[in-house]
C-alpha cells in the first residue's frame, strides 16, 4: 500500500570493526533502514528522501521507497554500473592498468548478459566492449561504426541487473568464467587473479554507493588460483652464454642497417646493470656516467612501458612515467660494471643519440616491445644450439634481468645491494630467486661435514 506518513530521522553511527552509517525512516509506522560506509553517503540518500517526501510522493509500505526510487534501484544493470567505474577509475590509472581494468570489465559484462533476441557475434560484441565501452572518451564523445553502436545497444539492453550479483551462484559464475580462455583452455593464474582483483575493487565501489550493505563476493567461497612469483632458473644464462646472445644480436638485420647493432647496448643494460626493458628504453646519454675505465654509473628516474595508444592520455604507444612502484620524482643509482661502459660507449660512437635518448628506432622513435622482441628471437637461434633455442633459456628479453640478479646473488653480493640496485624489496628478490641462487646447498654440506669430522 502507499502512505504519505513519512518520518525521516537522522543519520546514526553503528559502531563495529568496520563503522557504518544508517539512514532510517518510518512509513504508516513500519521502520526501514539502510546502512553505509560513510557519513557522506548516508546524508545523500537521506537528502534523496526527504527531497521525495517534500515533493508529495507516496511510500511504499512494502520496500519504504518511492515508486521513483525503486525503479531507480531496480533498473541499475552491471553494464551502466561499469560505466560508471570505469569513469572514476581511469583518470588516475597507469595505461597497463588501463588496460587491465578494461580486459576485467569485459570479462564480467559478458558473464553478465541475458538472453535476448539478435545477440550479436561474441567477437563484435568483445571488440564493442574492449575497443569502444570501456575506454575513455566514451563512444558518446566519438563515432563509433553502425554496427558497434548497435552492438552496444544490445548489450545496454541484455545486460542483467547489478543486484543480480548479491546471489552467490551468480557471482560464483563470473569468478569461474576468468578461468577459461577464448579457445576454451585454461586462464593463466596470474590472468585471473587480476580479473578478480578488479571485479572486487568494483563491487567495493557499488558499496560505497549504497549499491550493496556489503561486497557479495564475501558470501562466495571461491579458491583462488595460486600464482608463482618464482624464477624458473632454467631461463637464466650464464656469463658465457650471454656474451654469445649479445655477439649474435650484433648480426641481426645486417651491418648496414644495424637493427641488431643498435640494440646490444639495450640487451646489455638488462644484463649487466638488471635494468627492465622500460628503464633501458627511458635511458638518456644525461644519466650515464661513462669514464674511459672502471665502474660506470646509471641514474634512473625514467621509464617508456610499452602500451596501447588507446590507453595513454598523450595516444602514443609508450608511457612516460618514473620509476615503477616509486614516487613520481624518486631515483635509482646503479653502478655499471667495466664491460657494459665500454659496450654503452661503442653505443654513443656509432649510433649516437636521438632527443638525448640512447636507444631508439631507425626512424628516431622509441623503440617498440616488439621490434626488440623479434630481434631478440633472431638473435637465440644464432647464438644457441637448437635444443637451448626449443628450451625456456633465455625465452624472452626480461630473463636477461633474472639472469643480472641471479648472477649477483650467487656471487656472494649483498640482497640489501642487490634489491636496491634492481629496484625490488629484499623480501621479493629473495623470494622470487630463491630458486636461482646456486651453490649454496653445496656450501653448507661442506661446512656441516668439517664440523661433524672434527669429532671423528
Amino acid at each position: 500500500m502507499k502512505s504519505l506518513d513519512v518520518k525521516i530521522w537522522g543519520v546514526r553511527k553503528r559502531p563495529s570493526k568496520r563503522p557504518s552509517y544508517d539512514v532510517r525512516w518510518a512509513v504508516a509506522g513500519k521502520v526501514f533502514s539502510e546502512s553505509f560506509r560513510t557519513k557522506g553517503l548516508a546524508d545523500h540518500y537521506r537528502t534523496k528522501l526527504m527531497a521525495v517526501a517534500r515533493d508529495g510522493q507516496e511510500f511504499d509500505d512494502a520496500t519504504g521507497l518511492p515508486d521513483s526510487m525503486a525503479e531507480q534501484k531496480a533498473k541499475l544493470t552491471w553494464y551502466d554500473f561499469a560505466l560508471k567505474y570505469l569513469a572514476m577509475k581511469w583518470p588516475h590509472a597507469a595505461p597497463n592498468t588501463r588496460d587491465g581494468i578494461n580486459e576485467s570489465l569485459t570479462s564480467v559484462t559478458i558473464a553478465l548478459l541475458g538472453d535476448r533476441p539478435g545477440r550479436p557475434s561474441a567477437p563484435l560484441i568483445r571488440q564493442a566492449l574492449r575497443n569502444w565501452a570501456f575506454v575513455l572518451p566514451g563512444p558518446a564523445e566519438r563515432e563509433a561504426p553502425t554496427e558497434i553502436a548497435n552492438t552496444l545497444h544490445w548489450i545496454a539492453k541484455a545486460s542483467r541487473p547489478l543486484n543480480d550479483l548479491a546471489d552467490p551462484v551468480t557471482a560464483r559464475e563470473v569468478l569461474d568464467s576468468f578461468k577459461i580462455r577464448l579457445d576454451g583452455k585454461s586462464a593463466a593464474a596470474e590472468t585471473v587473479r587480476r580479473k578478480r582483483r578488479t571485479f572486487v575493487n568494483a563491487l567495493h565501489y557499488a558499496v560505497d554507493l549504497g549499491e550493496f550493505k556489503e561486497n557479495p563476493l564475501t558470501a562466495v567461497r571461491w579458491q583462488k588460483p595460486k600464482v608463482s612469483s618464482e624464477v624458473d632458473p632454467r631461463v637464466v644464462v650464464n656469463p658465457q652464454q650471454a656474451r654469445s646472445l649479445l655477439h649474435a644480436v650484433s648480426y641481426v638485420g645486417g651491418y648496414r642497417r644495424a637493427r641488431g647493432r643498435r640494440l646490444v647496448g639495450f640487451f646489455a643494460c638488462m644484463y649487466f646493470a638488471g635494468l627492465r626493458p622500460a628503464e633501458a628504453i627511458g635511458l638518456a646519454e644525461a644519466d650515464l656516467t661513462l669514464p674511459e675505465q672502471g665502474w660506470g654509473a646509471a641514474l634512473l628516474h625514467r621509464t617508456r612501458p610499452s602500451v596501447g595508444k588507446q590507453w595513454t592520455d598523450s595516444g602514443e604507444s609508450h608511457d612516460d612515467r618514473g620509476l615503477k612502484n616509486r614516487p613520481a620524482e624518486d631515483v635509482r643509482r646503479v653502478p655499471i660494471p667495466p664491460q657494459l661502459v665500454v659496450i654503452l660507449r661503442e653505443q654513443l660512437d656509432a649510433f649516437g643519440t636521438a632527443d638525448g635518448r640512447l636507444f631508439y628506432s631507425e626512424g628516431g622513435g622509441v623503440v617498440a616491445s616488439s621490434t626488440y622482441s623479434r630481434a631478440w628471437q633472431e638473435a637465440r637461434t644464432l647464438a644457441l644450439p637448437p635444443a637451448a633455442v626449443a628450451s625456456p633459456l633465455a625465452r624472452r628479453p626480461y630473463d636477461l634481468r633474472h639472469s643480472a640478479l641471479s648472477t649477483w646473488l650467487n656471487a656472494g653480493v649483498d640482497p640489501t645491494e642487490v634489491a636496491e640496485r634492481a629496484g625490488n624489496s629484499v623480501e621479493v628478490l629473495l623470494g622470487r630467486y630463491a630458486k636461482c641462487i646456486d651453490g649454496r646447498q653445496e656450501i653448507a654440506n661442506r661446512k656441516i661435514e668439517d664440523l661433524l669430522s672434527e669429532y671423528e
